[in-house]
């Protein structure tokens, strides 16, 4: 299969899209955490009641299309293959959790992808919407909707005082996780970010790696997110989030001009060779990838680097991933034999941009 058809089925419509302020936000997230009112919490639960929730929802929910939503389809983690789970979770479709550790697990996952909901992971619902750029009402939007649609035919367990009940305590409440994946070279590169992250964490928001909670932040992208889902109404944690965001978004925008303009040949060169890095290496290790990509992102959006998308960042961020890497070229790879066809699969990207800006011009001409 060619990379181009393999991007064209393999890549998640938040991945490939631009949205609101999408130069710094690569995507937004809602994330609701329920509980069935029937049974035990997945942490606790028999084998017996786990195969049950996950019966009820192939046949209650599978299949069934939705409007703004469509169909959505069940994927039955004991059904997968280990590299199926694993692209799953780097596309953030499924938690590592789910993909690892639960037998009865589920997910009815949406054609484009927006949406997942994911059965017996920690909670037995958790319900996802997924966008580019900064779409935090959006996504709470349709969440509330999918919410309302399981309503209909689930108890949900919920306290009149508390809110809804799950497993982990910092979820009573709301079940509301609200979070945006933000891209901040310039905050990295003076510094900034190392006392703004303080500040951010004494305002009941946390930040994590790309993959949440204990990931590491490589490439220089951060999960922003929602601390507190108790005492606190679901719009009112989606807009205290948003005013920090929208404070973020300005300051990594004014430091990376005050960059350009104080150390231009310098960014500039970081960028060039960033950008070589990429286009020949034979072998590449996925921190010097994630670093890579990162410093050609801030090129392309500063205007250094002309004629590519700046959403190749986000493709190729998964697209590198181990999980897809083996996918891609069919089977499990070692580390080594993972590094050259990560090299082989940034040069091929590379060249399809390069080939589809050449089409352009000639179409224009």
């Amino acid at each position: 299969m060619s990379l181009q058809n393999f991007m064209s089925k393999a890549m998640s419509a938040w991945m490939s899209q631009e949205g609101p302020d999408s130069d710094i936000v690569l995507s937004s997230r809602i994330r609701l955490a329920r509980n069935m009112e029937q049974y035990k919490f997945p942490t606790l639960s028999s084998d017996e009641e786990a195969q049950k929730v996950l019966d009820f929802f192939e046949q209650t929910y599978a299949n069934k299309t939705l409007e703004k939503i469509g169909q959505l389809e069940l994927l039955k983690m004991n059904d997968l293959q280990p590299i199926q789970k694993r692209v799953l979770v780097e596309k953030h479709l499924i938690s590592p959790n789910l993909a690892d550790h639960s037998v009865y697990g589920g997910c009815l996952l949406s054609e484009n992808e927006e949406v997942s909901i994911m059965i017996n992971e920690e909670d037995h619902i958790r319900i996802q919407c997924l966008y580019p750029g900064l779409q935090l009402e959006e996504a709470l939007k349709i969440a509330n909707q999918l919410d309302d649609w399981i309503e209909e035919e689930v108890d949900y367990a919920f306290d009149e005082q508390r809110g809804y009940l799950t497993s982990c305590p910092t979820n009573v409440g709301t079940g509301l996780r609200a979070s945006v994946m933000m891209h901040l070279p310039a905050l990295v590169l003076t510094q900034k970010i190392n006392r703004i992250i303080p500040a951010i964490n004494q305002l009941g928001l946390v930040v994590r790696g790309i993959y949440g909670e204990g990931s590491e932040a490589v490439g220089n992208l951060f999960q922003i997110s929602n601390q507190i889902t108790l005492g606190k109404s679901e719009e009112d944690i989606v807009e205290d989030l948003l005013s920090v965001v929208q404070q973020l978004i300005t300051q990594e925008r004014n430091t990376r001009e005050a960059l350009y303009d104080s150390s231009q040949i310098q960014l500039e060169d970081r960028v060039y060779r960033s950008f070589g890095t990429l286009a020949y290496s034979r072998v590449i290790e996925s921190n010097e990838t994630a670093k890579c990509l990162s410093d050609v992102r801030l090129g392309i959006d500063l205007g250094i680097i002309k004629d590519i998308s700046r959403n190749i960042l986000n493709e190729l961020m998964v697209l590198t991933q181990p999980g897809f890497l083996q996918q891609y070229f069919g089977g499990p790879l070692r580390p080594n034999d993972r590094d050259i066809r990560r090299a082989a699969l940034i040069r091929e990207r590379l060249n399809l941009e390069k080939e589809s800006n050449n089409r352009m011009e000639d179409d224009e001409l």
